[in-house]
């Protein structure tokens, strides 16, 4: 019934009166839905960041004002490292439990799971690419000054790759070690892992997404020319669809191969030949949506409502944590999905219905460490 309320508000008033509809649902209790949560934890501050999740249950996440969180798998905090400016990208943990962020002093961080520096790596600009994780240890992101860094695991810079515009995509890695990102200057790139350019391929406009992998080498992007590229693993262009506008949701790949868009209007599933198959209708989502392994699309919908859908897109429950701003939803290994509440500045765990599925890309940043890593094993 509530759902049914805001999207008729949504698309008579637009989101203004949604916003006013927020508050008042805010306000009331989870009756509406059973759907419990294990926890709430006051972060205090706001956070764009999508939390990563270590081997121990320990999760990670930056923030605009508190620096780089660690939050017990119980919802307490067990360390903040602080740091001079906001962080906006998400963090990845290496294999050894190393954490690895960008942040907008203009520097690449790597601290330990105490909490402790290890080392940073100094740009010309802001790093809001969320970092992707090479099996040989080295760290790969973009920066605002226009460039694509790689870093070995003692911050050595091993090679740079210029672009002509700012690189806020976080890349992708395929088996085989190949990297991909996008930028501002339109062009959505392919590299080895030595840094030599594969292929580019040109849109209509900047590319502030992030890229999605299958299990046959196709890559899936959004572009703010208002289309959803699917391109084969040598460039070239396996189809594409009109989703408008572009969010900066990022695509993820969930069960048969189907891929899940965003775009200015809704979210969109697609089959692996580009035909749409069904479509959440609504304002821009912001954020990725989440595939866990039975099957359940979990998204996070504007004026802070989360919703879960079965495979045949019927809807099993929903309920309102609050806004969520652009921190895509996250997942612990017992299935506690993890999504901020901006309005009141809180990390929330809400009971799940399974685990994180096994598919290609199931999640933003591809797993529970955020590693964007295609090789790296799911749970």
């Amino acid at each position: 019934m509530i759902e049914a309320v805001i999207t008729l508000v949504l698309r008579r008033f637009g989101c203004a009166a949604c916003l006013v509809l927020f508050v008042f649902a805010s306000t009331a209790s989870w009756a509406d839905d059973p759907r419990p949560e294990a926890w709430r934890l006051f972060i205090g501050s706001y956070s764009d960041s999508t939390p990563a999740v270590g081997s121990d249950g320990t999760v990670y996440f930056g923030t605009v004002v508190k620096g780089l969180l660690a939050v017990t798998p119980q919802g307490l905090q067990k360390w903040a490292f602080l740091t001079p400016s906001e962080i906006w990208s998400s963090p990845a943990i290496g294999s050894d439990g190393t954490i690895y962020f960008g942040c907008r002093d203009r520097k690449f961080y790597a601290i330990t799971p105490e909490g402790k520096l290890r080392w940073t790596f100094q740009t010309q600009a802001w790093v809001d690419s969320s970092a992707a994780l090479g099996t040989n240890g080295a760290a790969y992101f973009g920066s605002w000054d226009k460039n694509f860094y790689a870093v070995d695991r003692n911050g050595k810079e091993l090679w740079r790759f210029a672009t002509q515009g700012p690189v806020v995509s976080s890349p992708a890695i395929d088996r085989e070690g190949n990297i991909y990102f996008g930028s501002h200057d339109h062009q959505f790139y392919a590299l080895s892992a030595d840094g030599k350019k594969r292929w580019t391929f040109a849109t209509g406009g900047p590319i502030i997404t992030s890229p999605a992998l299958d299990g046959e080498g196709r890559v899936y992007f959004g572009s703010v020319d208002g289309f959803f590229y699917a391109l084969e693993q040598d460039g070239r262009l396996r189809w594409k669809a009109r989703t408008g506008g572009s969010s900066n949701g990022s695509p993820v790949v969930g069960m048969n191969g189907h891929v899940y868009a965003l775009g200015s209007d809704g979210l969109w599933e697609f089959d692996e030949g580009g035909k749409r198959v069904w479509k959440r209708a609504g304002a821009p989502f912001t954020v990725s949506p989440l595939i866990e392994a039975d099957g359940t699309l979990f998204i996070c919908q504007p004026v802070g409502m989360v919703a879960a859908f079965d495979p045949d897109h019927n809807m099993k429950w929903h309920a309102f944590p609050g806004p969520n701003g652009w921190s895509s939803p996250a997942i612990t290994p017992s299935g506690l999905l993890l999504v901020m509440n901006m309005g009141k500045y809180q990390l929330i765990a809400i009971q799940g219905d399974a685990p994180l599925a096994s598919t290609p890309w199931p999640k933003f940043r591809g797993n529970l460490r955020n590693t964007g890593n295609l090789a790296d094993p799911q749970p």
